[in-house]
């Protein structure tokens, strides 16, 4: 069945005093590991641990980034409910017109707010972890 993993059946315990124990975290925190168990197994065996590297200068731009997003997001909604308004009035002529340009220029403005959207998310997705 499962040839290529070993089972890890041997235990090794250490105690730790409490300040001790939340250095452990910190550092645990600051790594790509899931698990406890597998952090403290990788330095005591010396194999590699990889540590998150967080840019704050990249934070701050991801944070504008989003705030960016809602407003687009909000704008959208605000000129959505506004077509739909007008829509509303499309029996007068000028307005029929003027509603199918808008519709239009609705669909170009949808397109670009979403482009932005998707480019935001998988940006926050990548520098996020």
């Amino acid at each position: 069945m499962n040839q290529g993993k070993s089972i890890r059946n041997k235990w090794h315990t250490i105690r730790l005093n409490q300040e001790e124990y939340d250095e452990l975290q910190r550092l645990f925190k600051n790594t790509t590991c899931h698990q406890l168990s597998d952090y403290t197994r990788r330095i005591v065996l010396a194999r590699p641990v990889n540590v998150k590297y967080r840019n704050a200068s990249l934070d701050d731009f991801l944070t504008d980034m989003l705030a960016m997003k809602r407003e687009l997001s909000a704008i959208g909604n605000n000129f959505n409910q506004s077509v739909h308004k007008l829509h509303m009035l499309d029996h007068l002529p000028e307005f029929r017109a003027w509603a199918l340009k808008n519709e239009q220029d609705k669909l170009v403005l949808f397109g670009k707010v979403d482009h932005i959207m998707k480019r935001v998310n998988e940006m926050y997705k990548l520098w996020s972890l």
